[in-house]
């Protein structure tokens, strides 16, 4: 099949016959499939593709603050689907903008929790160390730092980053070097290039 139809992305109605393949969603094979998924999931259905990712996810997971609203979470959560991450996880406001997910979020596993006590908990409870992410002084810089295969990754918001309680809560502070005059990147942005350095160290080749 061609990745593109028209102008369109995605692929147009599956010929026939169809596949004889209970993955594959009958709508999607009559209607076509324009969804943001990889070629290989082209015309499966949601849960299929849940359920293929979940047999492969990564053991590491990623926290994100969201006091005052931050329209970095659907970035942080595609990007979390990007790079495999086990589940993200919301601290504070449950609502959040999905637009930035580009439906992402159908896909990937999304936990809340009220507070940084109830991450913290959690997070014990499981023997998952919480790696905070912000230049703060006396971090570390994550390149040369220990990244744990199993972890929780914490970020905190546009602006103000780590709140007082997630940085209590981090039993390490990683920073991602910078080189311009800007203070600090978004949230967005830094959950991708951790992630990354995960990818980089931890996953198969």
């Amino acid at each position: 099949m061609t990745s593109d139809v028209g102008e369109q992305p995605g692929v147009g109605p599956h010929p026939l016959p169809w596949p004889d393949d209970p993955r594959l969603d009958p709508a999607l094979l009559a209607d076509g499939d324009r969804r943001n998924v990889v070629d290989e999931y082209r015309y499966w259905g949601n849960e299929a593709i849940v359920a293929d990712l979940d047999a492969r996810r990564h053991p590491f997971h990623v926290a994100i603050e969201n006091w005052q609203h931050d329209f970095n979470i659907g970035a942080v959560v595609r990007n979390a689907n990007a790079f495999l991450a086990a589940e993200v996880h919301i601290v504070g406001r449950r609502r959040w903008n999905r637009r930035g997910a580009m439906v992402t979020d159908r896909y990937q596993h999304v936990r809340h929790h009220p507070e940084t006590t109830d991450l913290v908990k959690w997070c014990r409870e499981r023997d998952l160390p919480i790696v905070g992410i912000d230049n703060l002084p006396g971090s570390r810089p994550i390149q040369s730092a220990e990244l744990p295969r199993a972890c929780v990754m914490l970020f905190g918001q546009e602006g103000p980053g780590l709140s007082e309680e997630g940085r209590a809560a981090a039993d390490v502070v990683l920073h991602i070097p910078q080189y311009g005059s800007t203070r600090s990147i978004n949230a967005g942005v830094a959950s991708g290039v951790a992630m990354y350095e995960w990818i980089r160290r931890h996953a198969e080749p």
